[in-house]
């Protein structure tokens, strides 16, 4: 009777510790910065703060290695560069060019495999920089937007489609206007 018991009681023990359950591992979604264009924008822009990534023109290399989210992968006088994959089809990279540790020109290229994506996403950046920098002109493939307002220096955005046939490529380039 008594091994009847202790039968009993580790049958019920074995029965609470499997009904047991492990708490369900709960996956938080980033809140959107841009949530009125592609995603990949939230990872290219990063921000609304400043002209991209909340960096503007004149920072110093100190605050751009403090913004990105990865170490350079190449490092040089006055020169940082990133690259970063959004997903298996989309990547880019950010070159940092600086003058005397003043930040005078950023490089953004992003390469694409899917060409009706790349097609979005160009449209997505004209689209977000024509509200930042309104009364942008437009000449063979290029869109340039000028700002001469407010505390800022004058600077240019200049947004490019470059693709292929079979892939995506958009430059951006955001430089002092001399």
């Amino acid at each position: 009777m008594r091994h009847l018991f202790y039968f009993g009681l580790l049958v019920v023990t074995i029965g609470f510790f499997s009904c047991r359950q492990e708490p369900a591992e709960v996956k938080q979604e980033k809140p959107r910065i841009f949530p009125e264009y592609s995603e990949a924008l939230d990872e290219i822009i990063r921000s609304k703060e400043g002209v991209i990534r909340g960096i503007d023109l004149n920072s110093p290399a100190s605050v751009i290695t403090k913004a990105e989210t990865k170490a350079p992968t190449e490092v040089d006088h006055d020169y940082l560069y990133f690259e970063y994959e959004i997903d298996s089809v989309t990547s880019y990279s950010v070159a940092y060019n600086l003058k005397n540790d003043s930040l005078d020109e950023v490089d953004v290229e992003i390469d694409c495999n899917d060409v009706d994506l790349s097609a979005r996403l160009f449209m997505d950046l004209k689209t977000y920089y024509e509200k930042k920098l309104p009364n942008p002109t437009e000449d063979k493939g290029f869109v340039v937007y000028n700002c001469f307002e407010g505390q800022r220096k004058p600077f240019v955005v200049s947004l490019t489609d470059n693709s292929t046939p079979t892939k995506g490529i958009i430059n951006l380039v955001i430089y002092r206007d001399k």
